[in-house]
């Protein structure tokens, strides 16, 4: 049998097994159900606690102790320190088989909490040297605790796993270019046991409970941008004796938008150029020497990636010379595009419609946010998973996304997603890997 026809074979058998789930005789899929129910005031607990400690990429100490001491205490094989404040997890099944990997990552942002939440959050920061408060505004609490409490549930379906589930809880996913998942791999992460199928999953704004992904690329190559704008400081009364770095830098802020907008084929692939940060000067009164920005480029074509890099720095490199300043323009290359292996996802797929209910599951349009998980599945064939959590009787529509200070992520969804993670490794490993 050709490989394509062993994998429709197998989308054929899970799709069985998602039919007679929802007609009620497929008892392993039932038992998922029943136990994550059971964990919804544990798994909530945790989220809690986490939502209310947040710590920054590389500061995640706190919160991989509490998640060590909750799979040691489940008897699960437990590393500690991977990759810098990784975790490792590693249940091995009663029966032998392959190994399927479940991540999640477990960092904050600098973003002050707005949400008015009783778990909120009101740790505070200094970051690039401003003030701030500390929030998981992107539900990396929500995927630590989802995945807790999955590991907590295979724990219970032990005897009828068939090969081995490693659990990865990430630190640093909000730390491009270096991220947490390269230092992970590296440290064997994925090599002892070695990964044949690793699976993620994120969170986000859209209609509640509503399950999402596609073949293919999922999330963009995210690379960061910095340009120092040189002048030549003077009074603010007197701009023609001097050169202003301000009104040149907002001249390449401009200019830059035009690159993807007038200089590129966005019919080939999405892409955009953001400013996320400009800075410089002191007083109203002077006009500084330098000024600094920051931003991010996103792509998922490589050639047009390539592209961009250069127009960035031909435009600001222009606009600089042109008004007698110097443009310094660096550019680091991040995470790369998310793909999920088509194969692995046309074969989960049913374990999604099962899981998400009729009518919630959607293939999930290409989006332009970054993601570490990226690493994990240039390492194996990888899929990564889409659950919306805006609170039910809120326009999703118009609520605030992830990174916000005002992004809410609705409890409800927790079991849902322990049923996404346990569903994904029990059908990955009942019909073995492929080929």
């Amino acid at each position: 049998m050709t490989r394509h026809r062993t994998l429709a074979a197998l989308a054929l058998l899970l799709s069985a097994v998602s039919r007679s789930s929802a007609q009620g005789t497929d008892p392993l899929a039932a038992e998922v159900d029943r136990r994550a129910a059971a964990l919804i005031a544990k798994v909530t607990a945790w989220r809690h606690d986490i939502h209310r400690n947040p710590e920054l990429s590389g500061q995640e100490v706190r919160t991989a102790k509490l998640v060590a001491d909750h799979l040691r205490a489940l008897g699960i094989e437990v590393r500690t320190g991977v990759g810098g404040n990784g975790v490792v997890g590693v249940l091995k099944g009663d029966k032998p088989g392959p190994v399927v990997a479940l991540r999640a990552d477990m960092d904050a942002l600098p973003v002050a909490e707005l949400a008015n939440v009783p778990y909120k959050s009101v740790v505070r920061t200094v970051y690039n040297g401003v003030e701030t408060g500390v929030m998981h505004a992107c539900g990396h609490d929500m995927h630590t605790a989802m995945l807790m409490g999955t590991a907590e549930l295979l724990v219970g379906l032990k005897a009828q796993i068939a090969g081995t589930v490693v659990f990865l809880f990430q630190p640093a996913e909000e730390d491009p270019p270096s991220g947490g998942a390269g230092p992970m791999i590296a440290a064997g992460a994925m090599d002892n046991p070695r990964v044949d199928a690793v699976f993620g999953l994120h969170v986000g704004t859209g209609e509640f409970g509503t399950v999402s992904m596609r073949s293919g690329p999922t999330s963009a190559a995210a690379d960061q941008l910095r340009i120092i704008v040189r002048g030549r400081q003077t009074h603010g009364a007197f701009p023609s004796n001097g050169v202003d770095p301000i009104v040149v830098g907002s001249q390449i802020v401009l200019g830059l938008q035009t690159i993807v907008s007038r200089q590129i084929n966005l019919t080939t692939a999405p892409a955009v150029v953001t400013v996320g940060a400009f800075q410089g000067g002191l007083r109203e009164n002077i006009i500084p020497d330098t000024v600094w920005m920051i931003g991010t480029i996103r792509t998922y074509d490589e050639s047009m990636r390539m592209l961009i890099h250069e127009r960035i720095k031909r435009t600001a490199e222009g606009i600089a010379q042109s008004a007698g300043a110097t443009a310094e323009v660096t550019i680091t290359r991040g995470y790369d595009v998310t793909m999920n292996d088509s194969s692995l996802a046309q074969r989960m797929t049913p374990t999604l419609q099962r899981v998400a209910g009729a009518g919630m599951f959607r293939v999930r349009p290409p989006g332009l946010a970054g993601e570490d998980f990226s690493r994990f599945a240039a390492r194996a064939p990888g899929a990564f998973v889409n659950l919306n959590v805006t609170p039910r009787g809120i326009d999703w529509q118009t609520a605030p996304s992830n990174h916000s200070p005002l992004f809410v992520g609705d409890d409800a969804a927790l079991p849902i997603g322990v049923r996404i993670m346990s569903s994904l490794a029990l059908d990955y490993l009942r019909v073995g890997r492929t080929q």
